[in-house]
């Protein structure tokens, strides 16, 4: 309220009469009815922060650091486009996935997928144009790269005492890099033989795994494994298996430049030659042991579909150690049968 020249006068918030009567169809309206208010037309960018905002409340953040910076690609080019109208561009960004990085392109797509996928959910757009752009074919994996046993010995012996044990215990257990930073002592069952997979490492700090978690299991403790523990140092405190030199959580980005990469040079080892090529090194060796896809899923925390996906290779020159395995059972079978003094049973398809 407002006095000019005596009289009162009600300033209005809104510029013209028309933006008022639209104010009030289109939100005082609604609530008086009972109906739910539209919700505004965000910019792409600004959805990006609000999606980014809820997903970090259930996921780490390091998962939030890689969508940000998947989703810089298309906010850098699309930030100040609405909603409404990127959910008409579907051809548009069809033909800008085509200029993406190649190792990158599917990553990208994928996160903006996402993205728009959670403004599908929650009523922003109407259908997703990122996904409406075509397929987004996942580039095929990197080939196996498992270290012989010769090789893991020659590494071991080149790095650091604190750290002699570890390429044969990582290749042993297939531990993920962030699970075997965060493995203690207690975690050691000896005589049960397993090791309890309960924390991980994230953003440089330990987390407790959900009970509900894939990653939460528990991973056998073979005799390789066990042997490769007893190289390491004796000692009381810290808990940690493996610690950084001055104690505490080992930093794998110095471990790589500090201890890894000099090893490998030292022990002449063919590159690539990556840490995570310990946990390829694990499953391939399970699969050539006969462990099945779905055992190694539970026992590396991964999926059927994943190790389908990174090992299918080693998966299809699997067919002759099955087939030896079934000629071995049923000749078991059969053994058993006669000492029993019944028939062999034999059957045909006509």
């Amino acid at each position: 309220m407002d006095r000019l020249g005596g009289k009162r006068r009600r300033v209005s918030p809104f510029p013209s009469k028309s933006a008022a009567l639209k104010h009030f169809r289109d939100l005082i309206e609604p609530q008086l009815l009972g109906e739910l208010a539209p919700l505004p037309d965000l910019t792409l960018n600004e959805f990006a922060d609000l999606y980014l905002e809820r997903h970090a409340a259930v996921v780490r953040g390091r998962t939030v650091k890689i969508l940000r910076d998947r989703l810089g690609y298309a906010v850098r080019v699309y930030g100040g486009v609405k909603l409404s109208e990127l959910e008409k561009m579907s051809g548009e960004l069809a033909g800008w996935r085509l200029k993406l990085p190649g190792g990158s392109r599917f990553g990208i797509m994928a996160a903006l997928r996402q993205t728009l996928g959670a403004a599908v959910d929650w009523g922003y757009i109407s259908e997703n144009p990122a996904k409406n752009a075509g397929k987004n074919p996942q580039p095929p994996p990197r080939p196996v790269r498992p270290y012989t046993f010769a090789e893991l010995e020659a590494i071991a012996l080149e790095l650091s005492p604190e750290y002699e044990a570890l390429p044969n215990f990582a290749a042993a257990t297939g531990l993920r890099p962030e699970e075997w930073m965060a493995l203690e002592r207690r975690d050691v069952d000896r005589g049960a033989g397993l090791i309890h997979v309960r924390r991980t490492v994230s953003d440089g700090q330990v987390v407790e795994l959900g009970k509900t978690s894939r990653s939460r299991r528990q991973v056998p403790l073979s005799r390789r494994a066990g042997a490769a523990l007893e190289r390491l140092p004796a000692r009381l405190d810290p808990p940690l298996l493996f610690t950084a030199p001055e104690g505490g959580l080992v930093n794998l980005d110095n471990f790589r430049r500090r201890e890894w990469d000099p090893a490998i040079e030292a022990a002449a080892i063919p590159k690539p030659a990556r840490i995570y090529d310990l946990r390829s090194t694990f499953a391939s060796n399970a699969l050539a042991a006969g462990v099945t896809v779905f055992e190694l899923a539970k026992i590396m925390g991964s999926s059927v579909r994943m190790i389908e996906r990174h090992y299918g290779a080693l998966l299809d020159g699997a067919g002759a150690g099955i087939s030896g395995r079934l000629d071995a059972l049923e000749a078991q079978l059969e053994a058993n049968q006669r000492d029993r003094g019944g028939t062999t049973m034999t059957s045909s398809i006509s």
